[in-house]
């Protein structure tokens, strides 16, 4: 399992250097199933591996000009404030038994993995859905990105999610960038919360550096062969089929921790 469990940290960094967004989607269920880590220390973890993997992806999008930092900076600014209080405060006040009653019992494990199993199903359905008229970009209140990226910033910060997903299409309709400059944008701001993020972690949990090292490294090797591949592939099949792929995961995770635990 632990091979398997290796051999998948690669496909972290394939999926973000291919989509911009998605490699934390395959992050928690890797460390959460096949490494068996507490659901807390996987969301931490997962902040680590994606923004250090998804700060080379924008190392090599910069080089290409399909970065715009001071929109990413605008755009990431409340969504990083969002991610660190969650981290700090947020997560670790949150009790190992959130209601209690003869009907329902929800834990903090159940709650965690099943708002990610919710992430996880609710970014299929935009990956797989076929974008037949889009909408032409155009520049939005500041208001509306300043609220989005607190909003981001939570999910992030509870989930141990980028949420390049909601990030993408945000830049696209609301700062009116360019789809390939929205993907290279889309990678600072994750990398810039997801780092962030997790110096809230640092003083809460005890970091084991070589294991988060080694999965991180395997992750960076993969974004090199995500990008090289994403100049190949038809980026709206890959999309699909990976949206298919983490419907499944998603909704197997409800099941598994939620519905049936």
């Amino acid at each position: 399992m632990l091979i398997i469990g290796y051999t998948a940290s690669v496909f972290i960094g394939l999926v973000l250097g291919l989509l911009g967004s998605g490699g934390s989607i395959l992050a928690i269920p890797i460390l959460v199933y096949l490494f068996h880590l507490d659901p807390v220390i996987a969301t931490a973890y997962s902040l680590f591996i994606v923004g250090a993997t998804s700060s080379v992806g924008v190392i090599s999008k910069g080089k290409e000009g399909l970065v715009n930092f001071k929109t990413g900076l605008v755009f990431g600014a409340p969504s990083l404030l969002a991610v660190f209080s969650t981290r700090k405060w947020i997560v670790p006040a949150l009790p190992d038994i959130i209601i209690n009653t003869s009907y329902l019992t929800i834990n903090k494990r159940m709650l965690l993995l099943g708002l990610f199993a919710a992430l996880m199903i609710a970014a299929s359905f935009s990956m797989i859905r076929k974008r037949k008229n889009v909408p032409e970009p155009k520049e939005s209140s500041i208001i509306y990105m300043i609220i989005l990226g607190l909003a981001i910033g939570l999910l992030t910060g509870l989930v141990g999610a980028g949420g390049g997903f909601l990030i993408i299409p945000a830049l696209v309709l609301l700062a009116g960038q360019p789809m390939k400059v929205a993907t290279g944008t889309s990678l600072f701001i994750i990398a810039f919360n997801s780092l962030i993020g997790f110096t809230g972690d640092i003083i809460n949990l005890q970091i084991q550096w070589m294991f988060l090292l080694s999965i991180t490294a395997l992750a960076v090797a993969g974004i090199f062969v995500g990008n090289w591949l994403s100049t190949k592939i038809n980026g709206s099949y890959l999309r699909a089929a990976f949206g298919w792929l983490i419907l499944v995961m998603g909704c197997w995770i409800l099941v598994k921790e939620v519905i049936n635990p």
